[in-house]
């Protein structure tokens, strides 16, 4: 395993997905938000910090998983990835959160179509960015 473009990627990847989180949560979905306040925790904001801190953890899962089932199969095998990963990551818990909030039916269509883009983007970027360490050549 190539521990410093893992680490390359795991930063590249913690950056763009917080940019997408921004774009997509604190500007494209802030008005349905603040339409369902009411079901949100009132001491939210004091919590705020954990929306820099869990990313943290997938984001390096993300591309740690990515590179120990590496196949240098080029930009599909993370779009493959990713699709996988959201599969796995995003549907169970929009319909664990729709199961147990009050939640309008579109915004949890909202959260798959993001969560895809966000995975697909960022497996693209693992297979741009990660590259196995070469083999030794013994002669």
């Amino acid at each position: 395993m190539n521990w410093p473009k893992l680490f390359i990627t795991f930063v590249v990847i913690y950056i763009v997905g917080g940019i997408l989180n921004y774009l997509i949560h604190g500007v494209l979905l802030m008005s349905t938000y603040e339409a369902l306040a009411q079901l949100w925790r009132p001491d939210m904001d004091r919590l705020m910090w954990l929306q820099f801190v869990t990313p943290l953890f997938t984001c390096f899962f993300f591309v740690y998983i990515f590179a120990r089932g590496y196949e240098g199969r080029g930009i599909m095998e993370g779009v493959r990835f990713g699709l996988i990963i959201w599969a796995f990551m995003s549907i169970p818990f929009a319909y664990g959160q729709y199961m147990a909030y009050p939640l309008p039916y579109g915004l949890i269509w909202d959260w798959l179509i993001a969560d895809l883009v966000t995975f697909l983007v960022f497996g693209i970027l693992a297979a741009v960015i990660y590259k196995p360490l070469e083999a030794k050549k013994t002669a």
